[in-house]
């Protein structure tokens, strides 16, 4: 099969064959339909320390077709659409039978969605309903992270919001947040490029970051944030999340920022205010978004902006680095 190799940071990813895979106990492996790229795709090959290993096949936004089953798969048959998570545990712990095996000891990746196959998680699966494309599937994944954090802030109805980026994250933070029951959200960035798409998602307002922001977002929400979700990862934005927050509010970081990021403690205390941090996401929310996808929410589909091919994948992977104006690429690795 062919595939598109990581080979170490600043070398351009690697058109390659290799062995199609086999399907181990409780694993199937689909054709892959699409597979969205991530900002951690581009940010772990970047020579940071903490980059992929070189001969990775990355890719963990995908869907496919189930085209072959190990054993003891239930629930699954060959010709099923699947979403599958990109990581299985051992089965057992506490994690695992919370549908969290991300949080299992012995978790495994399963990457690859910039090939044409891959073995994924028959448990870890959901099956796309016949409404839904392979595309909408490779959404699934990004919208499942921003459900994750939404819904571990524990949102008050009606409460202020303010979504730090407006990448794939933060837009779906923003969808989650006006569909659990936000009041008035406000998205900032520091460009406002993606201002109607923000708006789309369930935005009231966007503030482009600078001078005097703060005050603009209290002003353009009403009063200050009662959660502040930071989607960006960028080193500073903790700390700017803290300055927006209202008294005793709540700060959730999603961004999944790889370096030093200091705060001011004093100023957190002050206020009183709550953090946490979220990471990926529950076998639960893999599903309810894609009931919420099928139910007719559809307006994440407005995120992918392009989809190539593996031949093209490489150059489109590395101008990603420079930003532009794609929101969401989406790989189609049959495409010629």
């Amino acid at each position: 099969m062919r595939v598109a190799i990581f080979e170490g940071a600043g070398k351009p990813l690697a058109l390659g064959v290799a062995d199609e895979p086999v399907p181990g106990v409780g694993e199937v492996v689909i054709k892959v339909g699409r597979c969205g790229i991530c900002g951690t795709d581009l940010h772990m090959t970047s020579g940071h320390a903490m980059d992929f290993p070189a001969g990775t096949v990355l890719g963990h936004e995908y869907a496919g077709e189930v085209v072959a089953l190990g054993a003891d798969v239930q629930g699954l048959k060959s010709g099923d659409r699947i979403a599958a998570m990109p990581a299985v545990g051992c089965g057992h712990c506490a994690a695992c039978l919370a549908g969290y095996p991300l949080g299992c000891g012995q978790m495994q990746g399963r990457l690859g969605g910039f090939g044409q196959y891959l073995r994924a998680s028959a448990s870890g699966s959901v099956k796309l309903p016949q409404a839904l494309s392979l595309a909408d599937g490779a959404l699934v994944e990004p919208l499942a992270v921003g459900l994750h954090g939404v819904a571990l802030a524990g949102m008050a109805p009606g409460a202020r919001i303010l979504v730090l980026g407006a990448g794939s994250v933060g837009l779906a933070a923003i969808f989650w947040a006006r569909r659990l029951g936000a009041g008035r959200i406000v998205a900032a960035a520091p460009s406002v490029r993606r201002a109607a798409l923000a708006a789309t998602m369930g935005a009231d307002g966007f503030v482009a970051l600078g001078e005097g922001d703060v005050a603009g977002i209290s002003e353009a929400l009403g009063g200050a944030p009662d959660l502040v979700l930071e989607c960006a990862g960028a080193v500073g934005l903790l700390g700017k999340a803290i300055d927006c927050v209202s008294p005793r509010g709540m700060v959730v970081s999603l961004g999944f920022c790889t370096s030093p990021d200091p705060i001011l403690p004093s100023t957190a205390s002050w206020k009183q205010v709550r953090m946490a941090f979220s990471f990926g996401y529950t076998l639960r929310e893999f599903q309810f978004t894609t009931d919420t996808l099928d139910a007719g929410h559809v307006e994440p589909r407005q995120m992918i902006t392009e989809t190539v091919s593996l031949d093209a994948l490489p150059v489109a992977f590395e101008a990603l680095r420079g930003g532009g104006c794609q929101t969401k690429m989406h790989i189609d690795p049959w495409a010629v």
